[in-house]
Parts: structure tokens; C-alpha cells; sequence
């Protein structure tokens, strides 16, 4: 007996020590795994710097003139210089009508896009987000001049975009431009007027034509609405017109999905309950800076010189697209007449935005992935 009480003691006080041992084991991969995730959620949280650049006394294309035009950007990234001393990792991210460089600052847009191992990460690229002209933190009608705010078009957001990359910027030649909607109409006339200045460009949900059919009425639809309004009083208002509400809701019927519209949307009060929110969303916004943005569409007629672009173009669309529907063909027929380039149409799912996709770039991620190792130096 006191054999086995002595076996047994040493038994449990192997069992303690082993058990130490496992707790001890346990508790380092719990903190190793606490430090994983606390580096995980590091990666997350990309180095953002806001800027603002100034160009005083600014002439706009039409005549008009801009006491100062103000250009806020962000920048993720450090710029990497080759051997000549020039930045080569430069890429340049523009936003959608209506919205701003914020938009593209968003945790999905990190995740997705700038996140480490992203086609965009941040730590290899130099990532340069502007609000246009007209948008966001940069100079625009509500500022203060309201509807005497000089007419904007599409060439002055690219001059703009431009001046800011080589002049405040200092770059030569940027490594890509990404665009999405207005963006990638953007896009494409950077390819147009400065054939040098890209290694490559990718407009997403973007046509190279001038805006016409159902994408023209629906801004005429949306710019009567507001000017019409009583309460706009001529850009006067001292409260946001109605019409600001209304073109809004137009807006978002135009851009989403139909599969995702037939999803979420199953009955009126589902209805009911997704036009409450637009008008929440918009409440946020200004019917002048709207309308000015709408209309600065006027000037965009880059298909008579498509055939002009040198650099690379990687097109992309979603089939279920209503504002530019594929079953046009616009697409494939102008991506033809443009030498080195090439595009890609993504099947659309009941999870999938239609022209709205743009804003969800999880979905679309693996086409960016596609487009920058197709403009990669050739080893």
C-alpha cells in the first residue's frame, strides 16, 4: 500500500507536471493567436494621408473662372523611385458621379484592393485617390457659389487630375489608373490626350462613347427634377429641393442590379423601406453639387480618337449593367478599335449591384489582379 501510495503521488505529480506544461502551451498559442489577429487587423489599418492641393485664380476650359480650385487627395503607400530617379509605382483611383475619393477609402476597398497581397497593395504601390473638381473635400458649387459656380466638364476634372500627378505630384508617368463609372470615363481620356503618361488603364463600367440613350435621359430626368423644383429657387435655396430626393431615388433605380432588385425587394413595404434610405443617403448630399456633376458630362466624346490610345487597356462591365447594357455591344465594338487592348464582360449574380458592382470591389477584385500583371514589365 505504501508502494502504491507513493506510485500514485508520483503519478499525479507527473500528471500536474504535464498538465502545466499543456497549460503553458496553451496559453503561449492563444497569445501567439491574439498577436496574429491583433497584426491581421494592423494590416487593415492602412496609412491614409489626406492632402489638399491649390491652384489660385484657376481658368476652366469653357472661359470660366475659379478663384481658387482646390484638389483634396489621399495617398496609401510610398512612392518607389527607378533608376533614373522617377516615381514608377504610381496609381491613380477615380471615383463615380456624385460620390468621392472617401468612397474608395472604404474598409471593402482596403480589404479587397490595398490590403497586403491585394492587386493594389499598399505597400507596393503608390496609391493616389483625388476627389474631383465639383466632389467631396475639393472646391464645388455649395461651397459658397452655389449656382454661380462656373460650368465644369469632364476635360477639366482629367486637366486637373493631370496637373495635380505631375505638377504637385512630381510624376512622369503613372503605372496605372484605375476608374470606375465617371472614373473610367476619366480614364480614357487620360489615354487619349496623354499617351505617355500610363503604363496602363482600367475603366471600370465606363464606355468610350459620348453619353447617350437611357444614361442621357436619365440625367435630363434628374437635372429637371431639380432645377424645377420651386424650392431650388435658381440655386438659391436655403434648403435642399425635393428634387434632390427624387433624382436620387432615380438614380439608384438606374444603377442597381435587376437580379438584386428582384432579391431584396420582395414586397411594397420592402420597397417602401429602400426608398427611406436613399432619401436618408441623399439627405447628406447638395442639389447644386448633383446637378453640376450630371451635366459635366457634356464634353465626354472620346470615340473619334480611339484608334490614338498607346497604352494598355484592360475594359471590364457586368452583364447585368442596365446603364450600360451589353447586349449593345458598345463594348465590343469599340474595345476593338483600340490597339493593346482588351475586356472583359463578369456574369452578374443576385448578389451582384449591376453598374452598383463598381462600389463592391470584393466582387471584381480578381479583375484588377488580371490587369496589373498584364501591364507588368515583361522579365
Amino acid at each position: 500500500m505504501k508502494f502504491l501510495s507513493n506510485h500514485f503521488r508520483s503519478l499525479l505529480c507527473t500528471l500536474a507536471i504535464v498538465l502545466l506544461a499543456v497549460s503553458q502551451i496553451a496559453d503561449a498559442r492563444a497569445s501567439e493567436l491574439q498577436a496574429n489577429s491583433k497584426q491581421s487587423e494592423a494590416t487593415l489599418r492602412l496609412n491614409i494621408t489626406q492632402h489638399d492641393a491649390v491652384y489660385r485664380d484657376y481658368l476652366l476650359s469653357d472661359g470660366g473662372r475659379l478663384p481658387e480650385a482646390r484638389i483634396h487627395y489621399a495617398t496609401l503607400g510610398s512612392p518607389h523611385r527607378n533608376a533614373s530617379g522617377q516615381i514608377d509605382n504610381a496609381v491613380l483611383l477615380l471615383h463615380w458621379t456624385g460620390a468621392s475619393g472617401k468612397a474608395l477609402q472604404s474598409e471593402e476597398f482596403q480589404k479587397a484592393l490595398y490590403a497586403p497581397g491585394a492587386p493594389l497593395d499598399a505597400s507596393r504601390y503608390f496609391l493616389i485617390i483625388p476627389d474631383n473638381l465639383g466632389h467631396g473635400a475639393s472646391t464645388k458649387p455649395s461651397d459658397g457659389l452655389k449656382a454661380k459656380f462656373p460650368q465644369y466638364g469632364y476635360s477639366d476634372l482629367v486637366t486637373l487630375q493631370h496637373k495635380l500627378v505631375t505638377e504637385t505630384l512630381g510624376i512622369e508617368r503613372l503605372h496605372a489608373i484605375v476608374g470606375l463609372s465617371m472614373g473610367g470615363m476619366n480614364a480614357w481620356e487620360w489615354a487619349e490626350r496623354y499617351p505617355a503618361a500610363t503604363d496602363g488603364i482600367m475603366p471600370v463600367v465606363a464606355l468610350p462613347v459620348r453619353i447617350a440613350g437611357r444614361n442621357l435621359l436619365w440625367r435630363a430626368m434628374a437635372a429637371k427634377w431639380i432645377q424645377e423644383d420651386p424650392a431650388y429657387d435658381h440655386g438659391n435655396y436655403t434648403a435642399q429641393p425635393r428634387g434632390l430626393a427624387l433624382s436620387s431615388e432615380l438614380a439608384r433605380l438606374m444603377i442597381e442590379g435587376v437580379p438584386h432588385f428582384q432579391q431584396i425587394i420582395p414586397d411594397v413595404s420592402a420597397a417602401q423601406q429602400f426608398l427611406s434610405a436613399v432619401d436618408q443617403q441623399s439627405a447628406s448630399s447638395d442639389a447644386n453639387d448633383l446637378l453640376y456633376s450630371l451635366l459635366s458630362s457634356r464634353d465626354y466624346s472620346p470615340e473619334g480618337r480611339l484608334s490614338e490610345v498607346r497604352t494598355k487597356v484592360y475594359a471590364l462591365n457586368f452583364d447585368d449593367d442596365e446603364f450600360n447594357p451589353v447586349g449593345l455591344g458598345i463594348l465590343q465594338r469599340t474595345v476593338t478599335q483600340v490597339p493593346n487592348a482588351r475586356y472583359a464582360v463578369q456574369p452578374g449574380t443576385p448578389e451582384s449591384h449591376g453598374h452598383l458592382t463598381m462600389a463592391h470591389p470584393g466582387l471584381w477584385a480578381n479583375q484588377v489582379a488580371i490587369f496589373m500583371k498584364s501591364i507588368e514589365p515583361q522579365k
